[in-house]
């Protein structure tokens, strides 16, 4: 069992910047795949960014060049820094995490809410 707990949303003004982040439980957080996910009120949830194994690095086209991935195995964590926010990036974001094969788990975090808003 795999817990995710995100903390660093809040209310930010277009153009700013907020950090998010992602605690994870469990003793292989560097095996597993980690990703970030949001969804808009009345839209299906999307992926935002994805790591695997920290290295291969996935973005929606939407938050490329503005939102980055990262992760540090010591904390188990792994953070969205999100930069030159729009207000079409208000949404709740969760945290995922696939574990691997052969069981490939999914685990998701409760969702922190990012307003991005004058």
């Amino acid at each position: 069992q795999v817990q995710l707990v995100e903390s660093g949303g809040g209310l930010v003004q277009p153009g700013g910047s907020l950090r998010l982040s992602c605690a994870a439980s469990g003793s292989d957080f560097s095996t597993y795949t980690m990703g970030w996910y949001r969804q808009a009120s009345g839209k299906q949830r999307e992926l935002v960014a994805q790591s695997s194994s920290g290295s291969s690095l996935l973005y929606t086209d939407s938050v490329k060049g503005r939102f980055t991935i990262s992760s540090d195995n010591a904390k188990s964590t792994v953070y969205l820094q999100m930069n030159s926010l729009k207000p079409e990036d208000t949404a709740v974001y969760y945290c995922h995490a696939l574990t691997p094969g052969p069981l490939y788990m999914n685990y998701w975090g409760k969702g922190t809410l990012v307003t991005v808003s004058l």
